[in-house]
């Protein structure tokens, strides 16, 4: 269960922001009042799910589990800053010296390969006045403090501290960048936040704490490194990141409804939900591909696997394609959605496939868009409050939202 500091910190921002506490001081009276009935509702709202009954009987979460900025707040201390999180992929920092941020919560963190290859990730934050270091992506030797010069290297040691004469106690060894456990499997980089040991990671055991029994079917399924990184393309989509992730977890049940072009591509009656364990991370969704003529644009391939890793990754494997997709909450109603492609060396050269094929699938993104956003009103809808699953093809999005609950219940 969250704490009462950490659910204060969303409540009391809608407020004066209290003045700084000495060390060792109690906060003021009111700060606590405020934050225990913050506590207490979020708490409320966990409880209203049960993740018991059977699939047929079961109620979806309440509407406030997508709208409630407190219960984010705690998903990001209980789901997204615990265990290994998917956060780009290696060919973003394939050469010595390649570098890429990003942002989860209020963690800001930067993701780069030294000079003797080595990968590192580092809390993206100066030791001295806590300015940001670097922004967006590619090359750099060093990390310079755009505010007062202080200078890292890509190892995180403090190389220079500007205009310190006269410091005392100070032992630049000791502020070097606060690091971040960091690790790749198959062609992704995750982090986690939770670890601050430093050892070298196992490969086979980073893919058994990601994925679990599901590492195995991934990895001979043409999930790995030999399909080269296309393009990326970003999504702002105004509604909870959970309401992206039901979409895709729904058994293709909304295909034949919002996707006419991609379910004239498939064989919607051979979609298949996998989940290998019900305390297990990942689902798997497999379709296969409708018969195409020889001389027919074949973007699908033969069969289609979608693969869920929790809390908010997917998989998407089909044809000469693969393609991942990464929902990052911006807060209680807004999310960025990263979509990475990649693609079979072999037709790296056909340019018109390449384009045909990221048109298509522009397509069913601008689809789920509207869909996505459309829920997320109707969320915010004093007219809804629970739903109930359709137990032939919703089971990997209950399974997803009794995972949901185990991280914010236990």
């Amino acid at each position: 269960m969250a704490t009462g500091r950490s659910l204060a910190r969303v409540y009391s921002s809608r407020a004066t922001r209290p003045a700084p506490l000495r060390a060792g001081a109690r906060p003021p009276r009111a700060v606590v009042a405020a934050a225990e009935p913050a506590a207490e509702h979020v708490r409320r709202l966990v409880a209203e799910f049960d993740p018991a009954g059977p699939l047929d009987s079961a109620v979806t979460p309440p509407s406030g589990w997508y709208t409630d900025p407190g219960f984010l707040q705690l998903e990001l201390d209980r789901v997204f800053l615990r265990g290994w999180q998917a956060v780009g992929h290696i060919w973003q920092v394939k050469n010595p010296n390649d570098f890429f941020t990003g942002r989860l919560g209020n963690v800001e963190f930067v993701i780069c390969r030294d000079a003797n290859g080595k990968l590192h990730a580092f809390h993206n934050v100066c030791r001295h006045h806590a300015s940001l270091l670097a922004c967006g992506s590619g090359q750099k030797t060093c990390f310079q403090c755009p505010y007062h010069g202080w200078t890292y290297g890509l190892d995180g040691t403090l190389l220079k501290a500007t205009r310190i004469s006269g410091i005392k106690n100070f032992n630049k060894n000791d502020f070097g960048l606060i690091p971040i456990k960091v690790a790749t499997w198959g062609p992704f980089v995750l982090v986690r936040f939770d670890d601050e040991s430093t050892e070298d990671n196992v490969y086979d055991a980073v893919g058994n704490e990601w994925l679990g029994s599901a590492s195995d079917l991934l990895g001979t399924n043409g999930i790995d490194t030999s399909l080269p990184h296309i393009c990326r393309r970003e999504y702002i989509i105004n509604c909870n990141w959970k309401v992206f992730c039901d979409n895709y977890l729904d058994g293709g049940y909304h295909v034949p409804y919002a996707h006419g072009a991609l379910a004239s591509g498939l064989q919607l009656q051979s979609y298949e939900t996998l989940i290998l364990s019900t305390y297990e991370r990942v689902s798997v969704q497999r379709c296969e591909s409708a018969s195409a003529e020889p001389d027919d644009f074949d973007r699908l391939g033969t069969k289609a696997l979608y693969a869920f890793v929790y809390p908010n990754f997917m998989i998407n494997r089909y044809g000469p394609w693969m393609d991942t997709n990464l929902a990052v909450p911006l807060d209680s109603t807004r999310c960025k959605v990263v979509f990475d492609y990649f693609l079979d060396k072999s037709l790296l050269d056909d340019q018109s496939f390449i384009e045909k094929s990221l048109k298509d699938s522009e397509q069913v993104q601008i689809e789920d868009i509207a869909l996505c956003e459309g829920v997320q009103r109707g969320l915010e809808s004093p007219a809804y409050s629970v739903g109930r699953y359709a137990p032939s093809v919703e089971m990997a999005m209950h399974h997803f939202h009794r995972l949901i609950h185990g991280n914010l219940s236990g």
